[in-house]
């Protein structure tokens, strides 16, 4: 697809950073007793989500990727997509945390990460695994699990969506 590609060159010449909603972990939000150091107190990856997870790392290697800055929550289903990934270390992002049950951060963390967005200053190209909510705050898209929405900082503190590319058959 040549809008595909488009989105695999603006990536590759570091005009465009990738926001990943974590792989598929079945259900909604969080258990109540939920521990953020604690991943068996969270909703977790089952078998379809890792695969998914490793299928969206193969997919950045085979469109020429060799080196990727990778970001994630703190959240073991984020943490663990972007292990699946195998594109390298991951640097845990404070503001890339879901918000889903905490809505009064959705203001700083999203402000947060696009002001991180637009003045990232990396010859490395970037890949940030988060939350529905984060990736819908920031641009509008109510993105599946393990989609990848591309996003490109533009004049004025601004984001734009170059596009989107699911991962689920």
């Amino acid at each position: 697809m040549a809008e595909n590609r488009a989105l695999w060159s603006a990536f590759i010449d570091n005009k465009a950073s990738i926001l990943v909603r974590h792989a598929y972990a079945p259900g909604l939000g969080d258990p109540d007793h939920f521990h953020i150091s604690k991943c068996s107190t969270q909703r977790n990856l089952n078998k379809v989500g890792r695969i998914q997870a490793q299928k969206i790392g193969n997919l950045i290697r085979s469109n020429r990727i060799s080196s990727v800055s990778l970001y994630s929550s703190a959240w073991c289903r984020c943490l663990e997509t972007a292990n699946l990934m195998k594109l390298g270390s991951t640097t845990v992002l404070p503001f890339l945390n879901s918000f889903f049950q905490f809505y009064e951060r959705e203001k700083y963390q999203t402000k947060e990460l696009r002001n991180w967005l637009v003045n990232r200053n990396s010859s490395t190209p970037a890949v940030l695994v988060t939350h529905q909510v984060n990736i819908t705050a920031l641009t509008g898209i109510l993105p599946s699990s393990g989609e990848l929405v591309f996003v490109r900082s533009v004049a004025q503190n601004n984001l734009i969506v170059l596009g989107t590319i699911e991962t689920r058959e």
